[in-house]
């Protein structure tokens, strides 16, 4: 059973749930762009430095609608791809300016090897440059550092302009961190043909269509724990909520994310069609001439419209979708679209898709939905408020598309459903009807697997008082294990 601290943070849960549920229900708010998130959520800031391994920026990606996206970089993405170690770099540092204001960063040294000294001063900042690498203030120190870099590198064999790897020094504000190196990471420029390339996981959060953010303070821990238990770029996608925005909004939102990541790769590939040279042939100037051409028309053209952290490190090829609770009927409805729309969708491919306790729903209960009515956090009565505010009036039931997974006119045969996991808690009542999906999907050899958690409850690994329990822990490395048979690369594939 739960411990009492458990129980007792339940009760109080659900009084605070139910007093906010009916106050929508009561006085609902109209907003046309709609709402993604709550005053009562407990935001975490973006932080593009790599404090704790994994940087963080957020992103607002439709002109029409409130619609964001959190962006989780990890650091191991900032592998160099083909550059000289640290060790040659610094042999070839010997003029005068090796120290004072002129000398290299630290952090900077760190991004091309190994060096472990983070004390960067404040006097050798670079200035910050947008994607592409113009400078957004032109003083002669930094011209004079980015020279003295260019010369040094063109001593050891590389003939581009440094400017273009974007890797830029600053000093992060919490530097009590062990792991921090004070790294601000640009990231895509088209003079860089290689890169780290890692999967992407797309991550709808939880709260009853009525709550939760991307990025609130317990969502943004879950993802940032499945960054490092992957090593993949994690998209946490703030969709609007209900009663503000009701059906099908939230589900709209999933499937614009996918088609703005295609549209993300598109352009990348462009510009890097338009902004390549020969750079590694040395006296080569007049391809380096022409490089330097098609990167200032990709400045022109494109530098606000390609997302630099996914054109630099995204492989949209390998992509995963992950649903919590309600953010679960989401990742399942995206990923029927993505098979829907086939090639439409090139080159993202969702390769497989996590459903951590789905918000399923049907009008013939079924056993647990009968045993289970009075659960802990979110019992029956509370869903079927969400549920009110969610779907609209003259839609509602609980027979709808959106709520119960298994009706059989619900898109493409269950056959092209992509493998699913589905993790499912002992004192859910909506855990039986989850495990039938998943028994659906394994009558026509989709790779479908249940892992059912002891007693656990709803939201047990994703909850903000549960996120540090050892079963939370437990739950994300075994979600990772099952993940990365479908995110391997072809002969690196992980057995277990």
């Amino acid at each position: 059973m739960p411990s009492v601290a458990v129980k007792l943070y339940s009760v109080l849960f659900k009084l605070l749930l139910k007093h906010r549920l009916q106050s929508r229900i009561q006085s609902p708010s109209s907003d046309p762009f709609g709402v993604v998130s709550r005053p009562e959520e407990s935001v975490a800031p973006a932080n593009p430095t790599f404090l704790d391994g994994v940087a963080t920026k957020d992103i607002h990606i439709d002109p029409f609608t409130s619609l964001s996206v959190r962006i989780l970089l990890p650091e191991a993405a900032l592998s160099p791809p083909d550059l000289p170690d640290a060790d040659k770099f610094a042999r070839t540092r010997t003029t005068p300016r090796d120290t004072g204001d002129n000398a290299v960063p630290d952090s900077l040294q760190h991004s091309l090897g190994n060096q472990k000294d983070h004390g960067t001063s404040t006097k050798n900042r670079v200035s910050q440059r947008n994607s592409f690498g113009s400078s957004t203030n032109g003083d002669h120190h930094n011209r004079s550092l980015s020279n003295d870099l260019n010369s040094s590198y063109s001593a050891v064999g590389f003939s581009g302009n440094l400017d273009s790897l974007n890797l830029r020094s600053t000093v992060p504000t919490n530097i009590g961190s062990s792991s921090s190196h004070g790294l601000l990471y640009q990231g895509y420029s088209p003079m860089i043909e290689k890169g780290r390339k890692l999967p992407v996981m797309v991550q709808f959060h939880g709260g009853g269509w009525v709550s939760g953010s991307a990025d609130s303070v317990a969502n943004d821990f879950f993802c940032r724990r499945m960054v490092k238990l992957l090593d993949v770029v994690v998209l946490a996608v703030g969709y609007r909520l209900a009663p503000e925005s009701k059906y099908p909004a939230a589900f709209d939102d999933g499937v614009k994310v996918l088609n703005w990541l295609a549209k993300q790769a598109n352009l990348a590939e462009c510009s890097k069609s338009m902004g390549t040279g020969n750079k590694r042939a040395a006296g080569v100037n007049s391809e380096f001439k022409k490089s330097e051409m098609h990167r200032h028309i990709v400045d022109t053209f494109g530098a606000q419209m390609v997302e630099p952290w996914l054109a630099a490190h995204a492989d949209l090829t390998r992509c995963i979708l992950l649903g919590v609770s309600c953010g679960a009927n989401i990742a399942d409805y995206v990923a029927r679209k993505a098979v829907e729309a086939g090639k439409l969708m090139d080159p993202v491919k969702v390769v497989a898709q996590v459903l951590m306790y789905p918000f399923f729903m049907g009008s013939v209960p079924t056993h647990s939905e009968i045993r289970l009515a009075n659960s802990y956090f979110y019992d029956k009565a509370m869903c079927l408020l969400a549920w009110k505010l969610f779907l609209p009036e003259e839609e509602f039931s609980m027979d709808h598309p959106a709520a119960n997974p298994l009706l059989t006119d619900r898109g493409p045969p269950l056959k092209l459903i992509p493998p699913t996991l589905t993790v499912v808690a002992e004192h859910d009542w909506m855990r039986d009807r989850a495990i039938a999906y998943s028994e659906e999907l394994r009558k026509v050899n989709v790779d479908a697997p249940v892992y059912d958690y002891k007693d656990a409850v709803h939201e047990f690994a994703t909850l903000d008082m549960l996120l540090k329990a050892p079963q939370a822990q437990a739950c994300a490395e075994d979600i990772a294990i099952w993940v990365k048979k479908y995110i391997s690369l072809r002969g690196h594939e992980f057995s277990y």
